[in-house]
């Protein structure tokens, strides 16, 4: 006796389909995973099961249809996320991940076609989470460089732009800095040793007055820019809150003198005890392309939580931080920020002291603004914590 997915859930609503059951009814019979999805929303509704548990269930119904590429699968996947999925502050957070993760698959596997009818109706606020998931969609579309020219999704996203959403603002085009996002080299991993970090960028070595310039830095508290640019990290879960700093130089800095001996002498709670571990701080000079391309992976990657944040958000937080690093304003065009990026000096670097765990994922930036008396710091590490 054949039995439907609705009646799979009736009987068991905690019940865990496996991958490739799920995948299998979305194949075959689309309208019974969604009116399984359906039922399970309705009884959340009701308080008759866990609403935690159920929107699990719930949302691996969803990116299962939104992986098979089908019409039916495009609609019922969005409505599921867009309209069924609970609203209340306790799924605040799984909402979202669901949304932005059904929208990369949709736009990984779907035809461009099938996405198009989803943007018929212009949205009247950006509250609703079903324009959120075809924002979310449009982003994941610009960061494969399609749907630009298409009146349908042209008038979407302008709309978009006129309410204010935060995606929005972001280019319908990979920018040329953005050409790592999302691509992984083979052996290019996480950086873990000196020797690793002076393979892939030049080595800037220390000078006496390098630390001499770093004594005489002033801090200069910030902490809603310490928060933005940090945010590639927090929002993704990396397991240790990251540190962003800025910091005043009286006179410019000799270009030379931006290197390991200038930010040992920075207040920084990452190089506390450094010399104290085995192992030397070393800077590398690096670009703003790799940068960016950094902050897009740990937003995109997720951190030891899993909180992968899916493209189009971890695009919008990557070129957030670039301008609080940089110190711009929000209104400065993308390619202008690019302009102004490439007049600024980029290091990365390392150190062995107490903060690093060199296991996992270790970060460390140091900006040094055109004139040369502005430097920002942001490190991360989502190694265990001690």
């Amino acid at each position: 006796m054949r039995t439907s997915g609705g009646d799979a859930f009736r009987r068991h609503p905690g019940e865990r389909f496996g991958p490739a059951e799920l995948k299998q009814l979305a194949e075959s019979r689309p309208e019974e995973l969604y009116a399984a999805a359906e039922q399970l929303c309705r009884r959340v509704a009701g308080e008759e099961l866990d609403g935690s548990s159920a929107a699990r269930t719930v949302g691996r119904i969803a990116e299962a249809l939104a992986d098979t590429r089908s019409p039916d699968c495009v609609r019922f996947a969005v409505d599921i996320v867009g309209r069924l999925l609970p609203l209340g502050p306790a799924h605040r957070l799984e909402g979202d991940r669901l949304r932005r993760s059904v929208a990369a698959k949709l736009v990984n596997v779907q035809q461009l076609r099938d996405l198009e009818p989803l943007f018929g109706e212009l949205p009247n606020g950006v509250q609703d989470p079903a324009v959120e998931v075809r924002a979310c969609v449009l982003g994941e579309l610009a960061l494969i460089g399609t749907g630009r020219g298409r009146p349908v999704l042209d008038a979407y996203a302008e709309r978009l732009r006129e309410l204010g959403h935060p995606l929005a603002r972001l280019p319908r085009t990979r920018l040329d800095i953005e050409h790592r996002f999302g691509v992984r080299v083979r052996g290019l991993g996480s950086i873990k040793t000196p020797d690793q970090l002076r393979s892939r960028f030049p080595e800037i070595p220390p000078t006496d007055s390098g630390a001499a310039a770093g004594c005489t830095a002033g801090e200069t508290p910030d902490s809603r820019r310490a928060r933005v640019a940090a945010e590639p990290f927090t929002v993704s879960g990396w397991a240790r809150e990251p540190e962003a700093r800025f910091f005043m130089l009286p006179s410019p800095l000799a270009p030379d003198d931006f290197n390991i001996s200038l930010i040992k002498e920075l207040s920084l709670d990452c190089l506390a005890g450094e010399g104290t571990r085995r192992g030397g701080a070393v800077t590398c000079r690096t670009t703003p392309d790799d940068v960016v391309n950094e902050l897009f992976a740990a937003a995109y990657n997720g951190g030891v939580s899993g909180r992968a944040q899916g493209g189009a958000y971890a695009r919008l937080y990557a070129w957030n931080s670039l301008y609080a690093l940089m110190g711009l304003p929000a209104d400065i065009p993308f390619l202008g920020a690019v302009r102004r990026a490439a007049d600024h000096r980029w290091l990365r670097f390392m150190a062995f002291t107490d903060w690093f765990h060199h296991d996992t994922s270790d970060v460390a930036f140091a900006v040094l603004d055109p004139t040369r008396t502005r430097v920002a710091v942001l490190a991360a590490t989502d190694g265990g914590t001690e």
